[in-house]
C-alpha cells in the first residue's frame, strides 16, 4: 500500500470542497492540498441561487467575477408571487414582491455541475492533487498535534494518506460527521424538498400584458429566483444558463407526501397551481431529486485538533433565502485563516483559541438562521404577512451579516466576541418577532382575511430598506443600531395593525433594547 503526506486533505469535491481548495492555494502558496471525490463526474445539484455574502465571496476571495458572468447567469434578486386558496389566480393578477432593476450588490444563478467540474480543473491546474472516483475509508483523527490519516481506494488500488488538517466536505453524507456522530437533527422545522430540471419552460418575461412588464420597469423577472408562495410551502423557478430551469417545492408537502418525490408526482403537484402550470405548459422534465428532511445542525464546525466540516457536511438550514453558499463562504474564510496561521508558525494554543471562537460563531449563525423559519411557514401564503416579514428578515440580513462580511469584520476576534456577547439579544429579538408574526397570522385567519391582499398588489421590496448602497462601506455602530431600531419598530407597528384589525392604539416606538427582552412585543 502506497502512502502520501499532505498539509490539507479535503474529502469531497462539491462546491464547498472545491472552493476551499481554490482559496487555500490562492492564499498560501506552496501548500500541499489534496481533494478526494467519490464520483467521477459532477452531478446536478440544487443550491443554484446565491445571495450577497456568497456572491461577494466568489468575486472578492475567489476571483471568479468574469467566470461567473461568462458561464452562469446574473440574478435579478428574489421575487415572490401570491395566490388564492384554490391556487387559480393568473400570474399577472398575483400580488408580487420583486425588484424593478438589477440589484446594487450582484448575485448569480449557478449551474452547479458545471461550476464544480470547472473548479476541479482549476484546482488541478493550480497544483492541487485531485482524485476522483475514490472511496474514502479508515479515517483516523489525530489528537494533540498528531496527523490525521485515511485510506483512499480507487481504480489503481488503495493509498494511505496522512494530513495535518482534515476537512469533511462530503455533503449530507459527511464522513467525519458520521464517524463522530456530529449531526444534530432539527427538532421543529421538519420540512422537505423535491425538485427537477425542466426544458422548455416559458419565458416569464414574455408573459402578461405590457402593464405587467411596465410595473417592474421592464426588468427581467426571468432572471430572478422566483417563489410562488402558499401556506406551508413554496415553489421555486430558477433559470440556468443553457436553457434549463430548476423547479422545486419546499415545505410540509415535500416532507409528508412520499408520492410527491417522483418525477410524475412533482409534475402532478406543480400542475395543481395555475401559475406554475402556465410556465410548464410545454416543458419536459429532465431529472428529479428530493430530501425528506432539509434542516440539521452539527456539534462542531471546527475543532482545535485541526479538523473541520464545511458545506452540507456541517449544516443545512432552509433554502428560502438561499443561505447555503453564505455558510460555505464563512466556513472557508475561517478555515483558510486557521490553516494560514498554522502554516506561518503561529502558536498552537493561539490557533486553537481562534478555532474555538470561529466554531462558536458558526453555531450562533446557524441558530439565528433557523429562527427565521421555525413555526413560520404558515405565513408564506399571505402577501401582507410576508411583506412584513420580508422587511424584518432582509434588514437583519444586511445589517447583521452582510455588511460585517464585506468589511472583513468576521475575521476580527474582537468583532466576533462582541457578536457572541449579543447572542442572547439577537435570538430573543428573533423569537419575539416570530411570536408577533404568528399572532398576526392567527388574527388574519380568524377573520378570514389571510388572502385579502394576494391579488393586484405590487411591491419592489425596498420601500423600507433604503440603505443598500451603504452596505459594504464603513458605518458606525450607532448607524447600524439606529437602522435596526427603525426597522424593528416599523415592522412591529405593521404587525399590530394586522392583529388589532387596524384599530388605533398607542404605537410609540420602543428602544432597541426592548426587542432583546423575553417579552410580548404586542
Amino acid at each position: 500500500m502506497s502512502s502520501a503526506q499532505l498539509d490539507v486533505g479535503v474529502l469531497g469535491g462539491g462546491l464547498a470542497g472545491n472552493l476551499l481548495v481554490r482559496q487555500l492555494l490562492r492564499t498560501i502558496p506552496g501548500l500541499r492540498v489534496g481533494l478526494f471525490e467519490k464520483s467521477t463526474e459532477p452531478s446536478y445539484k440544487v443550491g443554484e441561487s446565491t445571495v450577497e455574502i456568497a456572491s461577494n465571496y466568489l468575486i472578492r476571495r475567489q476571483g471568479l467575477s468574469r467566470y461567473l458572468y461568462e458561464n452562469h447567469l446574473p440574478k435579478n434578486g428574489l421575487r415572490y408571487f401570491f395566490d388564492d386558496p384554490s391556487r387559480s389566480t393568473e400570474l399577472e393578477e398575483m400580488s408580487e414582491i420583486g425588484t424593478v432593476n438589477m440589484p446594487f450588490h450582484p448575485a448569480f444563478q449557478i449551474e452547479r455541475a458545471r461550476m464544480e467540474r470547472d473548479l476541479l480543473e482549476m484546482n488541478r491546474c493550480a497544483g492541487a492533487r485531485v482524485e476522483t472516483g475514490v472511496r474514502i475509508h479508515s479515517i483516523e483523527l489525530g489528537a494533540d498535534g498528531a496527523p490525521h490519516r485515511f485510506a483512499a481506494t480507487g481504480p489503481g488500488g488503495t493509498e494511505r494518506i496522512s494530513c495535518r488538517w482534515l476537512v469533511d466536505a462530503a455533503g449530507r453524507n459527511g464522513l467525519v460527521t458520521r464517524s463522530l456522530d456530529l449531526r444534530v437533527p432539527e427538532p421543529i422545522h421538519r420540512i422537505g424538498a423535491v425538485w427537477g430540471r425542466f426544458e422548455g419552460v416559458a419565458d416569464l418575461d414574455d408573459l402578461g400584458s405590457s402593464a405587467f412588464r411596465d410595473r417592474v420597469r421592464q426588468t427581467s423577472r426571468g432572471l430572478s429566483t422566483v417563489h410562488f408562495c402558499y401556506p406551508g410551502y413554496w415553489i421555486w423557478f430558477i433559470p440556468l444558463r443553457g436553457g434549463l430551469t430548476s423547479v422545486g417545492v419546499v415545505g410540509v408537502p415535500a416532507a409528508e407526501q412520499r408520492g410527491l418525490r417522483s418525477a410524475e408526482g412533482l409534475r402532478r403537484f406543480l400542475d395543481e397551481h395555475r401559475a406554475a402550470r402556465s410556465l410548464l405548459a410545454n416543458a419536459k422534465g429532465v431529472d428529479v431529486g428530493s430530501y425528506a428532511r432539509i434542516a440539521y445542525g452539527t456539534r462542531h464546525f471546527f475543532h482545535p485538533d485541526r479538523w473541520a466540516l464545511v458545506g452540507e457536511a456541517a449544516n443545512s438550514a432552509d433554502p428560502l433565502y438561499s443561505p447555503g453558499s453564505d455558510f460555505i463562504a464563512l466556513e472557508n474564510d475561517f478555515l483558510t485563516d486557521l490553516v494560514q496561521r498554522d502554516a506561518n508558525g503561529e502558536a498552537a494554543a493561539a490557533v486553537a483559541e481562534r478555532c474555538t471562537l470561529y466554531d462558536r460563531f458558526m453555531s450562533f449563525r446557524h441558530e439565528s438562521t433557523m429562527r427565521l423559519y421555525r413555526g413560520l411557514y404558515g405565513l408564506l401564503g399571505s402577501y401582507e404577512l410576508m411583506r412584513m416579514k420580508w422587511d424584518f428578515d432582509i434588514s437583519c440580513y444586511y445589517n447583521l451579516w452582510v455588511s460585517p462580511y464585506m468589511l472583513d469584520q468576521c475575521l476580527d476576534p474582537g468583532f466576533l466576541r462582541r457578536q457572541l456577547r449579543q447572542q442572547r439579544f439577537v435570538l430573543a429579538a428573533l423569537d419575539g418577532f416570530a411570536a408577533l408574526f404568528k399572532r398576526a397570522e392567527a388574527s388574519l385567519r380568524e377573520r378570514g382575511l389571510y388572502y385579502r391582499a394576494n391579488r393586484g398588489v405590487f411591491s419592489r421590496g425596498l420601500e423600507n430598506i433604503d440603505f443598500l448602497e451603504e452596505i459594504g462601506l464603513p458605518r458606525s455602530r450607532r448607524q447600524t443600531l439606529e437602522q435596526l431600531t427603525r426597522t424593528f419598530n416599523a415592522v412591529r407597528h405593521r404587525a399590530l395593525e394586522l392583529i388589532e384589525a387596524g384599530c388605533a392604539s398607542d404605537r410609540e416606538d420602543l428602544p432597541l433594547t426592548s426587542f432583546g427582552l423575553d417579552r410580548d412585543l404586542s
